[in-house]
This record gives structure tokens, sequence and C-alpha cells, in this order.
């Protein structure tokens, strides 16, 4: 089974980072900038939380808010759900499913390691079952056709 460390060789491991007290407009123009959906909210090289576009979308715009004279604090998740590097990719598409999370930083020992998007995933298990679909069929095919029905030629 393919590990979240595997995939973060494959995919990358940049992580974008905000302070709470940046504001919300600020967050945006980043998220923007660097086509991404979240950044990790440090405070003094700790993380204390995470701001989406969904957080946005929901606890601005939703609200009647156009976003100026907010924070980063306002309206970030403080309880950040992650994985570890040895997560497997399965793991991480069940915990994002039943969480309803479209990103999981990765973290060992305190270090964030990269983030995954459910984009991300979601490709990748695509890719393995294609690839796992590829194989069989390539078995299938290569076995000759006196062997498939159990007819012996002796």
């Amino acid at each position: 089974m393919k590990t979240v460390a595997r995939l973060l060789q494959s995919k990358g491991s940049d992580v974008w980072i905000i302070t709470p007290d940046a504001g919300v407009t600020d967050a945006l123009r980043l998220m923007a900038e660097k086509d991404i959906g979240a950044l990790v909210v440090q405070e003094n090289e700790r993380v204390v939380g995470i701001v989406t576009e969904r957080d946005i979308v929901r606890k601005v715009t939703m609200n009647g808010h156009n976003g100026s004279g907010m924070h980063v604090r306002d309206i970030m998740t403080e309880r950040v759900l992650y994985v570890r590097s040895d997560t497997t990719i399965e793991e991480c598409m069940a915990l994002m499913t039943e969480k309803h999370l479209r990103h999981l930083p990765v973290f060992e020992q305190d270090r964030i390691l990269g983030m995954l998007s459910i984009r991300d995933v979601v490709a990748d298990v695509v890719a393995e079952k294609s690839f796992l679909i590829e194989q069989l069929e390539n078995y299938i095919y290569d076995i000759p056709p006196h062997h498939k029905s159990g007819v012996s030629n002796a």
C-alpha cells in the first residue's frame, strides 16, 4: 500500500503558512497566487490552525461580510486533523471522507512535512487502481487459452 511519504515524494511537499493576525484578504490573495485551497496557520513557529477556502466562504461570505478588517484567527479551524508520513493513502481517503476534509496536513514529530488535498488522494487512488486493472488484464490475456478453461492438450 502506498503511503503518504511516497505521495509527497511524487507531488512535492510545499506548504504555505500564514499568521493568525494576517487579514482574510491576505489569505485569499496568497491562496489565489499559489493556486491552493488551504494555508497552515502558525504563530511563533507553532501550528495553531488551518484556514481554507471553505472557511472563508462559510464564515465570511455567508455571514454577509466581505472579509475586510477580519483576521485569519477569526475564521480559522483551530483543531487541525493531520496524518503522519506512514499513513496509507486509503486511510487518508477514509479520514477525509468521514470528517468531510478537503485538506490534510502531514506531520512528523511536530514538524510539518506537507499538505494533501482530496484531489491528490483521489488522483493517487485512481492511478493505483488503473495500474492494478492493467496488470490484471495483462495477466488474463497473457495466459494461453487452454489454461483458462482447465482443458489440457496432453
